[in-house]
């Protein structure tokens, strides 16, 4: 199966799992999010990469811009450990580490969990590549892709045993949408994936394609 046919399984799982106002609080967010111009604002291709230097799963501070002018960089957002679909993601791109690499390119993810958490994801995916961790959404917001969840459905994730505050360190309750971008060594972003349903990613074989 391809990360996409994966991704909607889980999804339709999850209607079975979490049926009735459940369904209906995770929909109602991911549509209000669609109806806000975060899409129209964020980072796309044809812009430049910001400065970024934030810590790896291990606290090493890790500058993204200097990796970026030796190699171009396949950089995805996810939101958390806590999130199955970020885990097949991670897992997906982490299957096809091999062939980015072969194509010239590093692969890095950033995620506003604390480095401690980060490290639990890393090492329960078995991931070879770098995990930095955005402390406050910091250079999500700098891309315009973070976005406060509404209290509904902070209420409902805490009945799933997801706290943000404790994984994020932080009481914003921000994420940032789905975003994958490959970015050249001149710093340009020469490909993006941007959704406001988190339940949709790029998929590998197409990041594949556009190196």
């Amino acid at each position: 199966m391809t990360l996409t046919e994966k991704l909607k399984a889980l999804a339709d799982g999850s209607v079975k799992r979490h049926p009735g106002e459940a369904q209906n609080i995770m929909r109602k967010a991911i549509n209000d999010l669609k109806a806000t111009s975060i899409i129209e604002n964020a980072f796309k291709t044809g812009h430049t990469l910001p400065e970024i230097v934030l810590p790896n799963a291990k606290g090493e501070l890790i500058n993204l811009n200097e990796m970026i002018s030796k190699n171009r960089v396949v950089l995805t957002f996810y939101r958390g450990g806590w999130c199955p679909y970020c885990n097949l993601e991670l897992k997906a791109l982490q299957e096809v580490l091999p062939q980015i690499e072969a194509k010239g390119a590093k692969l890095v993810a950033i995620t506003p969990e604390m480095p401690d958490h980060s490290l639990t994801t890393k090492e329960k995916n078995e991931l070879s590549f770098e995990v930095l961790s955005d402390k406050n959404n910091s250079v999500a917001k700098k891309m315009n892709l973070a976005y406060k969840l509404p209290n509904e459905l902070v209420a409902l994730y805490k009945t799933f045993n997801i706290n943000l505050e404790t994984s994020n360190g932080n009481l914003d309750n921000e994420l940032p949408i789905a975003a994958t971008y490959i970015i050249e060594k001149n710093g340009s972003i020469s490909y993006h994936f941007l959704k406001e349903n988190y339940k949709l990613r790029a998929d590998p074989e197409t990041i594949l394609s556009a190196l």
